[in-house]
């Protein structure tokens, strides 16, 4: 995965690997080392099932490094 700043893919639509739309990329944690980001904090679209992800306390989806999959014009997030 590339280098990236926060600011550099926050907005994005997230999707996961089928084409959903899942919500708008909201927040990242970038180890500042490597630019890498470590998780993803997810803006949940109204038309997802939340009860199959993981949520953080205000709501938003949460994705670890591990699940994205692709960072280009829109996130790819998968198991």
């Amino acid at each position: 995965m590339k280098n990236l700043e926060s600011s550099d893919i926050r907005g994005k639509k997230v999707m996961n690997r089928e084409g959903a739309y899942l919500g708008i990329l909201k927040s990242s944690l970038v180890d500042r080392e490597t630019g890498i980001p470590f998780s993803i904090l997810v803006e949940p679209s109204e038309d997802i099932d939340l009860g199959v992800y993981t949520l953080d306390d205000t709501g938003h989806l949460v994705f670890s490094s591990e699940s994205i999959k692709s960072i280009e014009d829109n996130v790819i997030v998968g198991k």
